[in-house]
């Protein structure tokens, strides 16, 4: 259970002077060693990019060869002050991802270690600016995607997750989280089995799959609509990126305040953690590597679509 994680991050979060140096204090509290905060300032605002490395006993960071997981907390802002006061809707993906983070670091402490790194990257901006969408408001964000991109996404990060708050549509109509179709290199490919088994064991019900269209996995940038950022880390990496959407059954503005629930972010955190244990033991794949390479070899690399285009 992450509940007790998951309120922890929201009282750090839910509040005008919400800082990475906070978060970063607060991990410290469980144990952290390796954590990094790093201010940046945007032509709409500045945020503070935190990214924590919990090591794995098979790891990287050790010298060994376990895969790494990037569990990337994706947001506008976790706040609209001055326009709302309190937490938004569209900073549940960072909660989520923090809570993950604490949560690996308290496993540690009572000596139960995951195989692989994990590295948590997310931002703190309790004064995000909102922007027009349909067909709810969005968040905006200080910085722009590249720079968002470049702070959380990078090449030792073997696979991603990445969580965003999904509730401003009309085509995810089921409340708690839905996952995405594996997205690698411009190629929308086939939904993870492993994946799925693990969502139905976490949450006890039919897994749920949000769709994913050729737009949303092009860069931000490119004037083409996009269901939001959740699958923006696939423009940056060969990595395969996994879209994990905390989703309502209407269509909520990111920018809205008491449109929490802590229970489906503790549903997407468990779910997480667990991809997390399976991944870096080599216990859940994300895609078939094998015919992966067959599509390229009979139709080519889509790295175009990982561009602005012309």
């Amino acid at each position: 259970m992450l509940l007790k994680q998951i309120l922890e991050v929201y009282e750090y979060i839910d509040r005008a002077t919400a800082s990475g140096q906070e978060i970063k204090e607060f991990l410290e509290s469980y144990g952290a060693k390796d954590v990094e905060v790093k201010t940046i300032t945007g032509h709409r605002g500045k945020t503070d990019f935190i990214r924590i490395r919990i090591p794995g006993k098979k790891g990287k960071s050790k010298g060994m060869e376990a895969p790494t997981i990037g569990v990337l907390g994706r947001l506008g802002g976790i706040g609209a002050r001055p326009e709302m006061i309190g937490m938004v809707s569209d900073a549940d993906g960072a909660v989520v991802a923090l809570a993950v983070a604490a949560k690996l670091l308290d496993m540690q402490n009572k000596g139960d270690f995951l195989d692989g790194d994990v590295v948590v990257s997310t931002h703190i901006c309790p004064d995000a600016p909102t922007q027009p969408h349909k067909p709810v408001p969005f968040m905006g964000s200080p910085v722009d995607m590249a720079t968002v991109n470049k702070e959380e996404v990078d090449g030792e990060l073997d696979a991603i997750l990445s969580i965003d708050t999904t509730k401003g549509n009309r085509v995810i109509n089921t409340r708690g989280f839905a996952i995405s179709p594996t997205v690698k290199e411009g190629y929308i490919l086939k939904i993870s089995d492993d994946l799925l088994d693990i969502m139905q064991i976490t949450t006890g019900k039919l897994p749920e799959v949000f769709p994913v269209t050729m737009q949303d996995i092009t860069p931000y940038g490119n004037d083409l609509y996009h269901i939001n950022s959740i699958l923006q880390p696939a423009t940056a990496t060969a990595a395969p990126v996994v879209g994990v959407a905390i989703t309502t059954e209407v269509a909520v503005p990111g920018c809205a305040t008491g449109a929490s629930h802590p229970y489906d972010m503790e549903l997407a955190a468990r779910f997480t953690l667990e991809v997390a244990k399976a991944y870096g033991r080599g216990d859940c794949k994300f895609y078939d590597e094998a015919e992966f390479e067959m599509i390229i070899k009979k139709y080519g690399n889509m790295h175009h679509i990982q561009t602005l285009g012309k």
